[in-house]
């Protein structure tokens, strides 16, 4: 059985765990409208990029790193069925950018994907998109109050780093490792020189600021996450001497400080890549499998659709496709997968 054939069975299990799990509404009596009486449009400026999925070996212990971290288990979704579990961690504190908003009205999400008996499988390993030759999907990025201070805390914790803040040129980004090897960057969101005499960190200050793609082609990437997917980009550094430029992107406003938010996109162009014809990044759904897809939340799901449509993207699965009707998933150019999935303020509906 090849990878593709595997995948559209997940897909497939997924849809059915979906289309049978029993709904509930836990919403503000305000958002009672009917989604069918709402208008046929769609509007970017209501999107928002909603989460990042990753595939882990151990979900007690991948919880527990990331709620270390400063998160909130928001919500568990159980598909016995399909022998998975999924988990939705993001910053909750009373100070927290999304603090107390419904699951799919939230930036900066984390979407845990357990498959049941990985933890009791000695030969189970993700791939963590920084291995050749199955690169692609880089880090997510936390921003913190006190640099120093938040990498010591986890140093004290036993937990590894793939950079300490000591290592290379680069003194003011360090990356953790999370328990299955996933790179998560470590930044401050001020001056590192400020913080080094400090000791405290606050963890109801920290964000889940990005996630870290590579592309093929910086310029076609940034048109379609800007033209199609209805992005801002909101800072571009270039590393000439380096060889690769990074793009940050987002929702909302992008005049605000770029540390300071959470869900970002950051695509990575290293100089060249463009221009090999067999060159090609790992989407971490084919084998080995790590990274499952970045997540858009959208006011009306169909007219979203429609739209795509419209502008002729690539599918991986349209909402008419499979059983599972209230989730799409768009191919952008390198073939990372993009689910689509309702915000349920704009409808007063459970998803699932």
């Amino acid at each position: 059985m090849n990878s593709t054939t595997r995948a559209a069975q997940r897909l497939k299990l997924f849809s059915s765990a979906l289309f049978n799990h029993k709904k509930t509404t836990l919403f503000r009596p305000a958002f009672t409208r009917s989604f069918a009486n709402m208008a046929a449009t769609t509007d970017v400026q209501n999107y928002k990029f909603n989460h990042s999925m990753i595939r882990v070996k151990d979900p007690k212990e991948s919880v527990k790193f990331y709620e270390f971290l400063g998160m909130s288990l928001l919500k568990k979704l159980s598909f016995p069925e399909a022998k998975f579990d999924l988990y939705f961690l993001g910053y909750d504190a009373p100070g927290a950018v999304s603090a107390g908003a419904n699951l799919w009205d939230r930036e900066g999400l984390i979407e845990l994907t357990h498959n049941y008996g990985t933890e009791s499988d000695p030969n189970y390993k993700i791939n963590n998109g920084n291995v050749e030759p199955h690169r692609g999907f880089g880090h997510t990025c936390i921003s913190v109050d006190n640099l120093q201070a938040a990498c010591q805390r986890l140093e004290d914790a036993g937990y590894k780093f793939q950079k300490k803040l000591s290592d290379g040129r680069m003194k003011h980004i360090a990356f953790a490792l999370d328990p299955d090897g996933y790179w998560v960057e470590i930044i401050g969101r001020k001056p590192v020189e400020e913080t080094e005499g400090v000791k405290e960190t606050d963890l109801k200050t920290y964000r889940m600021n990005h996630t870290m793609l590579r592309v093929k082609d910086g310029e076609k990437s940034l048109k379609f996450y800007q033209e199609v997917m209805g992005m801002k980009l909101v800072r571009t550094h270039e590393a000439k001497e380096a060889g690769f430029n990074l793009y940050f992107l987002g929702y909302g406003d992008e005049k605000q400080n770029t540390a300071d938010r959470e869900g970002l996109l950051e695509l990575t162009w290293n100089y060249g890549t463009e221009k090999d014809e067999n060159f090609s990044y790992h989407n971490g759904n084919d084998q080995p499998q790590g990274f499952g897809h970045i997540c858009v939340s959208v006011d009306n799901i169909e007219a979203a659709c429609e739209r795509l449509e419209g502008l002729k993207v690539n599918w991986k699965k349209r909402l008419t496709d499979g059983r599972m009707k209230n989730v799409a998933f768009v191919l952008d150019p390198d073939n990372y997968w993009i689910e689509l999935v309702q915000n349920e303020r704009f409808t007063g509906q459970a998803n699932f």
